[in-house]
């Protein structure tokens, strides 16, 4: 694997590490892997939680970088989901406990991944949240309308949605986008207490628990397809040509490492005057 590392932290803890460096951007090759990764890691009937983290400062999961975006539409899934919407669906209902380990941003396609995951604990001080969508004239498509629903509730699902704004690890905990927000310098202990806890526990009820909860909680296919042909459908709209040359005349005044680590601040600017 090229973007993933897999370390064994216990015979029972896995550690995966995303890296591709400069921003995290996730493209077809991303998803292919973490797919890959997630069947691998499905068929270690010794693993019993798998940690999620970034060896790229300040980003964790980023979002989908736009020359990609064909190449993500036309992936095949195993099923009826297309390869790019299935993944969140795998990490949702793979047979152990994921765990984000957030430092830094998580944005776009990437916050919906995250929410996928089955527990989410953010530095205070370095973890950002963003689905800044709809500042390019864009749907989300890989799950996170229905997750950020069922997550943060309906009113502040459409808050987050609609503004496109950044959201500080505190706000997102209060919304319930995190299990926790935990200053920075003690993330790693309680990310690594929490995985040793469980993988302490029986693999079969650890297992059904969560296969109980996913019974409750996951959104249905149908749902997930009738998001991602919307989606599919909004990367053609009429503003969206109009929003992609206002990002290349922001990045060519501002650069792209201000766009990629303020975005949510940015995004204003590329939107219609009212």
């Amino acid at each position: 694997m090229s973007q993933f590392t897999v370390v064994d932290q216990t015979s029972k803890v896995r550690r995966v590490t995303f890296a591709s460096p400069p921003f995290n951007l996730i493209g077809a090759d991303t998803v292919a892997e973490l797919l890959d990764l997630v069947d691998r890691l499905s068929g270690e009937e010794q693993v019993s939680v798998v940690i999620f983290d970034s060896a790229t400062p300040g980003f964790l999961l980023n979002h989908v970088d736009s020359d990609q975006i064909p190449a993500l539409a036309a992936m095949a899934g195993s099923g009826r989901l297309p390869g790019f919407v299935e993944l969140g669906m795998r990490l949702a209902a793979a047979p152990f406990v994921s765990i984000a380990s957030i430092r830094g941003r998580t944005r776009g396609g990437g916050a919906e991944y995250t929410a996928a995951f089955d527990l989410r604990y953010a530095s205070r001080e370095q973890a950002i949240f963003c689905q800044p969508e709809v500042g390019f004239g864009l749907l989300p498509g890989a799950g996170g309308t229905e997750r950020l629903t069922h997550l943060l509730g309906r009113d502040r699902a459409l808050e987050v949605l609609l503004t496109g704004q950044d959201y500080d690890a505190d706000r997102a905990a209060q919304y319930g986008w995190v299990t926790r927000a935990i200053p920075d310098a003690d993330l790693d202990d309680v990310v690594d207490a929490v995985a040793r806890r469980i993988a302490s526990f029986d693999k079969r009820a650890v297992t059904a628990v969560k296969t109980q909860v996913n019974r409750a909680t996951l959104p249905p296919e149908e749902h997930l397809l009738a998001s991602f042909a919307e989606s599919a459908r909004s990367t053609t709209g009429p503003g969206v040509e109009a929003r992609r040359r206002a990002v290349g005349a922001l990045v060519a005044r501002i650069g792209i490492d201000d766009l990629e680590r303020n975005l949510g601040q940015h995004l204003a600017s590329l939107a219609e005057q009212p």
